[in-house]
């Protein structure tokens, strides 16, 4: 797409649905070419003879590092226009780690840097697992949000499933119990997600109320904790689940508390 080009809004909105014809297009034609896994807007292949050919023609076939379940040369390619981006319905995911600065000061710079390296690691494992995109880490926060066309239509429903995903792989449930205290935040709702410049660069992004929301939301759950809005926890059996109102920098609304257990199966009493 040559460059001062401007991408309708419906042409997007189609694009972040998966619904887009050129979409379309393009996986009846490279979902012949063998094999997986493949790209999710696309689908030309990683792996196999398909995927050797293409990586040898260019670099921009392989996996992007945002998410690897989509190919470089789609996302260069919706990145080329002037103007990009919709509002569409989004879940977003934020989790952080509680009491990060003492346990930087109990641990030591060193201790505490690799601590934060295998937190960023296993966070970018489950958001990858759950066809999340990583939006950003920020200090000791992740945040990753869910499309429909990579989450499908119930993405608030696998963005819990992540965070709980996340909490397990933090070692929440385990015997030896938690390596890093989590806690966070689970919204969903209309944001804007496309292109937006930053200077001379341009960065897939997503913005609006609902990623504030699911960045407050994180900020006031406990560790061992997901706190949910009403909105994602229609998606989710929600009884028995501790109803808070929250106020949230401007922003009144009643939560649900997910608790993740830090006990072990055996002193929590499953069998």
């Amino acid at each position: 797409m040559p460059k001062g080009a401007t991408v309708p809004e419906e042409e997007w909105r189609a694009c972040l649905v998966g619904t887009a014809r050129h979409m379309v297009m393009a996986r009846r034609t490279f979902g012949l070419l063998p094999s997986n896994p493949r790209c999710k807007f696309c689908s030309i292949p990683f792996r196999g003879p398909g995927g050797f050919v293409l990586r040898h023609i260019s670099a921009k076939y392989g996996p992007w590092d945002k998410n690897p379940n989509l190919c470089r040369r789609c996302v260069i390619g919706l990145g080329s226009a002037d103007v990009m981006g919709a509002e569409v319905d989004v879940s977003f995911l934020f989790a952080d780690i509680r009491r990060s600065s003492d346990l930087a000061r109990e641990m030591g710079t060193f201790e505490f840097t690799h601590l934060m390296q295998r937190f960023y690691s296993v966070a970018t494992e489950v958001l990858f697992a759950h066809e999340a995109l990583l939006d950003k880490f920020v200090g000791d926060e992740v945040v990753g949000f869910f499309l429909p066309f990579m989450a499908g239509d119930e993405h608030p429903r696998t963005a819990v499933a992540a965070a709980r995903a996340l909490f397990e792989a933090a070692g929440y449930g385990s015997p030896e119990g938690p390596w890093i205290p989590l806690g966070a935040g689970v919204h969903t709702g209309t944001a804007f997600v496309g292109y937006v410049s930053r200077g001379e660069a341009s960065e897939f992004t997503a913005l609006g109320d609902t990623i504030n929301v699911a960045a407050h939301l994180a900020a006031r759950a406990r560790a061992g904790e997901i706190l949910i809005t009403e909105a994602v926890g229609a998606s989710l059996g929600t009884e028995g689940l501790e109803r808070r109102h929250l106020s949230l920098k401007g922003y009144e609304l009643d939560a649900l508390a997910i608790p993740v257990d830090e006990r072990g199966p055996a002193e929590a009493g499953v069998a």
